[in-house]
């Protein structure tokens, strides 16, 4: 391995600030003890003294082996001494023992916004700073608008800096906090402030307004930083931070360096990437370098060809080296090449040249034709693909089904949407009748479901619908324009699928992709289908 590099992850404090964001407590600790197990050097876990919640933390911190907790905080405010500044001393008497100050570092800003003198905003740095090394703590100084304030007076940018260097900051930082500098100008920027203070004590905290933090950072370690800030999945305001989940597989898989990431914690990186959103309550984003579902997914025919003899030709690193894993995507493009490998990849054997390979291949097709998208819907497929070799008992069969819908004032005067599902299917050899409200047709649809088949297939009480996606297809001259419906259903253990469902009637579709769903988890249990009584 090559130089090391030591990684700050900023998601409890820097993340916190994304819109909709709103971490607890016990969301606090999880994150910070998932990301020790990972092996990130520094969790700045908050701000002590700005709110109930960071208060709490710090007041009974998370267990860490390997990370450093970490407080953040500003520098003493003008007209007060560091031994006699409220904010500092919250910071000062805190249990994190690393402290992350920040300060003005663009002329500008000082004069404008702190309407200061530009010598009293180094007098706080500096104050601040030894302070936190006085306390015995170890400190870092961010230097807010750093590659702005160089480029508008580079003298003072990296006076202020030399300020935090030189009363005994562990790492200075050099952010990005508008996220607007570009990868050649970070380049240039950090070469030439590591003439005055080395590489080794300098850090990069880029904002990803641009699309560039990623760049941004690699540029600095290249140039000579060696310590990176960023967040989980690139969240922050805006357009967010640098993501730590590219950014570690980058620096240890493609430029060489050490980080406290090793080979156990890159194999984490996905499940963790996925346990972090599902924590937000949101999707993990399919298309995410790296740990997205679509990072090793090959759709082209010719691709998978390809890949079969060498997989080097269309995958950058092998996808297990980062916990994920090659997904052959079945689509209209699929020749027999991609049906065989998806059919291998789900465990089923079969011959080549087997009549049914070409039969499913050019079902696929007139399907995806129709609107079927089974490049997104990979559990509908293994579904179709089992019906077509035989190998999918029917587990239930629908006999017939009608929803309701009725908006009304209720006894209070209050407008109120309710929906009701009733359902009749034959399953164990019984016709079973159910009727079940619910908020929204498809909720309904999918509660009367459950009644009547959870009695005989107790294991589907251990998934759930976690989304729900309508696309109108364009009309064509076969037919009118019809809603294709995608649902997302998760299990108890996290694990996920998708269903679709094709129709001119979008309740139609809705239940053709609840009823894959419901097939899908008890043929992946391997539940036999129930008996006649």
């Amino acid at each position: 391995m090559g130089d090391r590099v030591t990684l700050f992850d900023t998601t409890l404090r820097d993340g916190a600030q994304t819109q909709g964001i709103d971490f607890t407590v016990a969301d606090k600790r999880a994150v910070a003890e998932a990301l020790d197990r990972l092996g990130i050097d520094y969790v700045e876990a908050g701000w002590p003294g700005a709110n109930p919640t960071d208060d709490a933390v710090f007041a009974d911190p998370p267990r860490l082996r390997h990370a450093q907790l970490t407080a953040f905080g500003m520098t003493r405010r003008a007209g007060r001494s560091a031994a006699n500044d409220p904010g500092l001393a919250a910071l000062l008497n805190s249990t994190a023992p690393t402290v992350c100050l920040f300060g003005k570092t663009w002329d500008f800003q000082v004069d404008v916004a702190l309407g200061i003198g530009r010598d009293e905003n180094l007098a706080m740095i500096a104050d601040s700073v030894a302070a936190v090394v006085g306390r015995g703590k170890e400190a870092l100084f961010d230097c807010e608008h750093f590659f702005d304030g160089y480029k508008a007076n580079p003298g003072y940018a990296l006076a202020a800096a030399k300020a935090a260097y030189d009363a005994g900051a562990r790492w200075v930082v050099l952010c990005d906090t508008n996220g607007g500098t570009l990868p050649h100008e970070v380049a240039a920027i950090v070469t030439a402030v590591c003439e005055s203070i080395p590489g080794t004590r300098l850090g990069i905290h880029a904002h990803n307004d641009t699309e560039n933090a990623v760049a941004n950072s690699l540029a600095a370690v290249r140039a000579g930083v060696r310590h990176v800030q960023g967040t989980l999945n690139g969240l922050g305001e805006r357009c967010g931070n640098a993501n730590l989940v590219s950014l570690i597989p980058s620096l240890v898989l493609k430029m060489g360096f050490d980080t406290g990431v090793g080979p156990a914690g890159l194999r984490e990186l996905t499940r963790i990437s996925h346990w972090f959103d599902d924590l937000l309550n949101r999707a993990p984003d399919p298309g995410a370098p790296y740990v997205g579902a679509n990072a090793f997914a090959h759709k082209g025919g010719a691709h998978v060809s390809a890949i079969a003899k060498d997989p080097r030709s269309y995958e950058h690193i092998p996808p297990e080296t980062v916990g994920n894993r090659r997904s052959i995507v079945v689509s209209d493009q699929s020749g027999k090449s991609n049906i065989l490998a998806r059919l291998k990849e789900i465990g089923i054997e079969v011959a080549a040249d087997a009549d049914q390979v070409d039969a499913l291949v050019r079902l696929v097709k007139e399907r995806e034709f129709q609107g079927y998208a089974y490049d997104a819907a990979h559990a509908s497929f293994e579904v179709l693909a089992r019906r077509m070799l035989g190998l999918a008992p029917t587990y239930f069969e629908l006999e017939r089904f009608a929803v309701t819908d009725e908006r009304r004032f209720n006894a209070r005067g209050v407008l109120v949407n309710e929906s009701e599902a009733t359902v009749k299917v034959r399953v164990a050899g019984r016709l079973v009748h159910t009727v079940a409200d619910g908020n929204g047709p498809v909720n309904a649809i999918d509660r009367a479901l459950r009644k009547a088949l959870e009695p005989t297939y107790p294991v589907l009480a251990d998934m759930k619908l976690a989304d729900y996606r309508v696309r109108i297809l364009k009309a064509t001259d076969a037919s009118g324009a019809m809603p294709r419906v995608l649902i997302e259903s998760v299990g108890r253990d996290g694990r996920r699928w998708a269903t679709v469902g094709v129709s001119t009637n979008i309740i139609d579709a809705s239940f053709d992709a609840l009823g894959d769903g419901f097939t899908y988890k008890l043929l992946t249990n391997g539940v036999a289908a129930a008996l006649a009584a």
